[in-house]
């Protein structure tokens, strides 16, 4: 019996490293990002380098009313899902003043890192409840969101309230699947180098060296991935909701 995955914004970054990681777990994989056909293709063609199946999808998964329509395609040739990662997310259209953050920014955040992510897992939830349970395949869902659910950046505060929802999301999903043996989980990346962070890379570069995080480097795609794939693993027994922070000691409090 093969596992299947769901993986948003899996074309770079965080998403591509997890999905290359559950792919050399033996999930196949179904491959969300949105407008990055060059990114998808290359994912797709390195997890069939590894013999798992992947269909990939330019999808925005703020339009959260072709959800269910989505994931008619992916069942009818995949199946059952047993793992969602929820990694997709954009940041503010501007940093800046608290006082001047637009609507404009505001739903851009909130449209795709709350509300679609939030409708995605409903729409998941549901046939994953339905569906029976498998022995030795772990069911779950992962939510990646941000040192920013916790620690506020004034500059992009919809970008924060909009994580900090997700943190809440992880728990609520949580609570509402474990009488099902679905985990949910919180991964909590700190300052991990990709595309979205390299322009900031002179700027934080500085700020690691003097001393911003605990481990003084920038943290990298695959150190999430590995925390994800302990996670669906079913590798953290009797936990709920967990949340890990992968940010080199970035929000231990220090004095």
């Amino acid at each position: 019996m093969g596992k299947t995955a769901i993986v948003t914004g899996a074309s770079k970054g965080i998403g591509r490293a997890t999905a290359i990681g559950l792919a050399e777990d033996g999930f196949d994989i179904i491959a969300i990002a949105w407008r990055d056909n060059a990114g998808l293709d290359a994912i797709k063609s390195d997890i069939a380098a590894l013999g798992r199946r992947c269909m990939t999808f330019d999808y925005n998964i703020a339009d959260t009313a072709s959800v269910d329509r989505f994931l008619d395609v992916v069942a009818a040739e995949f199946g059952d899902i047993h793992c969602l990662v929820n990694n997709a997310g954009v940041s503010v259209l501007q940093r800046g003043d608290l006082l001047e953050v637009t609507e404009e920014s505001f739903d851009h955040c909130f449209d795709v890192n709350t509300r679609g992510t939030f409708f995605l897992t409903q729409a998941i939830a549901r046939r994953m409840v339905k569906a029976p349970k498998i022995e030795g395949i772990h069911r779950s869902i992962v939510f990646v969101t941000s040192s920013n659910a916790i620690a506020a950046t004034i500059e992009r505060g919809e970008y924060c309230m909009s994580k900090a929802a997700m943190h809440m999301a992880s728990q609520l999903f949580g609570i509402r699947l474990a009488k099902a043996g679905i985990g949910a989980y919180e991964i909590q990346p700190g300052l991990i180098l990709t595309e979205m962070t390299a322009p900031s890379k002179a700027k934080y570069d500085n700020l690691i060296a003097d001393g911003m995080t605990v481990e003084p480097r920038w943290g990298t795609p695959d150190d999430v991935a590995r925390v994800i794939r302990t996670m669906t693993a079913g590798l953290l027994p009797y936990t709920i909701a967990q949340e890990v922070r992968v940010d080199g000691g970035l929000l231990i409090q220090r004095f």
